[in-house]
């Protein structure tokens, strides 16, 4: 059986991902042909995209390699996550949106082109404001006083804001149905940490949502409960014990058609991607979202004093 893996890494990394190494490893070692995909050094012919390989993982989050996925998704190649789940969580504004549609716990939110229309909503409560596509921290910034929310450059792209919770920030890594826990007590070092049977309940919530099986879940454990901050695919895994062996047995069983997605990955997504809310969880926020334009005020400009 012949893989194929979409990776942004560039070779000759001094440091590459020692969980991924090893799902490699573990992989040819059962007998599977792995091939890696290096966006930084492709030039590929969309035109001759074919169907060569029984699966296609989609580790990387760049445009290149979603684009290409999006033209095997039409050719019917399996691919891992499936396409449009990707899509619905590499998207933070519709991703909010779909968590909060479903009950999950999460931040109220807003979004907008212009950080300068923001002070009304600081003067509520600290901001997160973060690029509507993006990862690994890229960009988010911690708003809390107006002369900083003042300083931020024109956004590039749309931007999602957030209430800001308090509490201690947990990195959640799910595979299929396991559900692991990390902190980084120093902000650096990561220690796995058990995961409660609420928070891990609402992980597997938020993968039936998005139509997932690999991913993660940045989650805060605030003073009203556990409360979802972002969710994306295939995350690095890093510092979760025998994460290479988790993954390679997901990837074996979803390549056999031995998972719920596996067994037809698209038909799941799409139909997990358009589920009616649930009904289990209740909203983090028991306020309305009010309408950014409806918290200005008309002279919003007096804070760029």
């Amino acid at each position: 059986m012949k893989l194929y893996w979409m990776l942004a890494i560039t070779r000759g990394m001094p440091s590459p991902n020692p969980a991924l190494v090893e799902v490699f490893d573990l992989l040819r070692q059962r007998g599977y042909e792995v091939e890696i995909g290096i966006g930084d050094e492709a030039v590929l012919d969309p035109d001759h995209l074919r169907v060569e390989h029984d699966l296609y993982i989609l580790k990387s989050h760049t445009s290149l390699w979603l684009s290409v996925a999006s033209i095997l998704h039409r050719q019917g190649a399996l691919i891992l996550n499936p396409y449009r789940s990707c899509l619905a969580v590499q998207d933070k504004i519709a991703a909010a949106h779909s968590l909060r549609e479903a009950g999950v716990p999460s931040p109220p939110y807003w979004v907008t082109v212009n950080t300068r229309l923001l002070h009304t909503l600081l003067e509520l409560h600290p901001l997160v404001i973060k690029p509507y596509i993006g990862g690994r921290g890229i960009g988010v910034q911690v708003i809390r006083h107006h002369h900083e929310l003042s300083a931020l450059p024109p956004p590039a792209q749309p931007m999602l804001v957030q209430e800001y919770i308090a509490g201690d920030e947990l990195k959640i890594y799910v595979v299929g149905d396991e559900v692991f826990g990390l902190r980084k007590p120093d902000g650096v070092t990561r220690v796995a940490t058990p995961v409660s049977a609420e928070i891990r309940s609402i992980a597997l919530r938020c993968g039936h949502i998005f139509g997932l099986g690999l991913y993660g879940l940045d989650v805060i454990k605030s003073a009203q409960g556990p409360v979802v901050i972002d969710v994306n695919y295939f995350p690095s895994y890093k510092g979760i014990p025998g994460a290479a062996r988790h993954v390679a047995n997901y990837i074996e069983n979803y390549a056999r058609g031995d998972t719920l997605l596996g067994k037809d990955a698209d038909a799941v997504a799409h139909g997990l991607l358009g589920a009616s809310p649930a009904e289990t969880w209740p909203p983090y926020a028991t306020y309305p979202l009010a309408p950014l334009h409806d918290l200005m005020e008309q002279h919003e400009s007096e804070w760029d004093a």
